[in-house]
This record gives C-alpha cells, structure tokens and sequence, in this order.
C-alpha cells in the first residue's frame, strides 16, 4: 500500500456500520495499515453512539497487535455559525475530530449558507477534517472553502466511498476540492469511510484523482503515520508517547 493511514472509520457503534473495533485492528494488520482512526459519528446522527462513547474512548489501547489507534469522531456541522456536536468533554478524550454535512442534522441549504457553516466549522478551531466536501447534494464555493482550510489549517477529504456507493455524482467537485487545496497550499485527508472493516486502507479511486492533479505527496495527512501525527500536534494534540516510533 502507498499509504498506510486511514483517518475516517465507523465501528457498529454507528448502528449503520457492520464492524467491530477488533475486526478493523485485524484487517488493518492484515493490509499493513500502521495507523488508522476510529471515528463514529456524533451524537446528533440518529443511530450514533451516545455521548458517553467518545468519553469513554480512553479505555482504548493506543496500539493493538502493532496497529496504532486513534480515538477520533466524525461530528456533524449543525447550523451556519459552524456549531458541532463535539463538546468540550468529549473533546478532552479525542486525538482527531472529523466534521461534515449530513442531512439528518443539516439538511442540504444554499451555496452561500453551506460555505459559511462549512467554513465556520473550520474557523471555531475544533475540526481537523472536514469530511467529504465534494458532496453534490451540498453546493458550496469551493476555492472559497480551501482557501479558508488553507488559513485555519484544516485538512479537505477527498473520500474515496464518495466515489463507490454514497453521494453519487461526488467526482467533479472532489476533483475540484482537491486543485483548490493544492493551489491554496492546504493539505487533504484521503479516507476511506468505512463502514464495513474489508473497506479499510481502499483510496483507489481518490489517489487517481490526487495522480491526475499531480498533488505534493507532502501535503496528504495519510503520507506518514509521521505525516498525520505531526499535523495533529500543530492543532494542539498533546504527543502520545506510544506512538513515538512511528515517527
């Protein structure tokens, strides 16, 4: 595998996935993936875990069987001021927070009013990632949007399920996130958006797009264990010691 970082996973805590955590450990050791995040979604979406799910990620192990854990979340964006639902207690216990649209707490708005919550999101200073922007059911300005990603240093995900079985017709605008990042000077996240553990490590169909673009390798959080984790650390994140050698 060229990269061997997946920052966008959903475990059966996310009633609408299929996997445990210990099933995406064994198929992370089996394709050689050496740092993936764990990442359900917030507690807003009508099937995600409670609250006290991401409070109690701390009783996770940082490395399992070799594989490197990170205790993340995908939160929903809200309302145009950028609100999520990521508060401050379960944010103590996050290593990575993910944020995107999803039209069960924010129904699909405007041009306008989805680039101003998308880039609200971004400038409250939580959100390392935001999650499938290239969605087509939520129009946005692009440049726009990774020019503020580039200012606040958040990363764009070009999410390889976009391409596969959700948010169909994701392909031109994906294209497009990824030329304004790169022309910004920002970074993108590849995710795979797993929902199921045999999905974990799948970016074909975004590392096409990143080919196609020519875009630096240097700015792709999923580069390097090293890569992501220094990104995390320039946000804030305190240094975890378990994770020293893959740095």
């Amino acid at each position: 595998m060229k990269y061997k970082v997946d920052t966008h996973s959903h475990t059966i805590a996310s009633t609408h996935a299929y996997s445990t955590l210990q099933e995406y450990i064994t198929v992370a050791k089996q394709k050689g993936i050496a740092l993936f995040a764990t990442t359900d979604h917030g507690p807003d979406m009508t099937d995600a875990p409670h609250a006290w799910h991401f409070i109690n990620l701390r009783i996770v192990p940082r490395v399992v069987d070799g594989v490197a854990i990170l205790r993340g979340m995908e939160a929903n964006i809200k309302d145009e001021f950028g609100e999520i639902d990521c508060n401050d207690r379960m944010k103590e216990e996050l290593d990575i927070i993910l944020a995107g649209f999803h039209e069960q707490v924010f129904s699909p708005k405007d041009r306008e009013t989805n680039t101003r919550a998308m880039v609200n999101a971004m400038k409250n200073g939580i959100v390392h990632i935001i999650t499938h922007p290239g969605n087509p059911k939520f129009p946005i300005d692009i440049e726009a949007v990774a020019e503020a990603a580039c200012k606040y240093n958040v990363a764009l995900e070009i999410n390889n399920s976009s391409f596969l079985h959700s948010r169909v017709g994701s392909d031109v605008n994906c294209r497009a996130v990824a030329q304004a990042v790169k022309d910004a000077g920002g970074f993108v996240s590849i995710g795979s958006d797993s929902h199921i553990a045999y999905t974990l490590g799948n970016f074909e169909k975004s590392l096409e797009i990143l080919k196609d673009i020519d875009f630096p390798d240097e700015r792709v959080l999923n580069h390097s264990p090293a890569t992501l984790l220094n990104f995390l650390e320039s946000r804030g994140m305190v240094p975890i010691p378990e994770f020293e050698y893959l740095k």
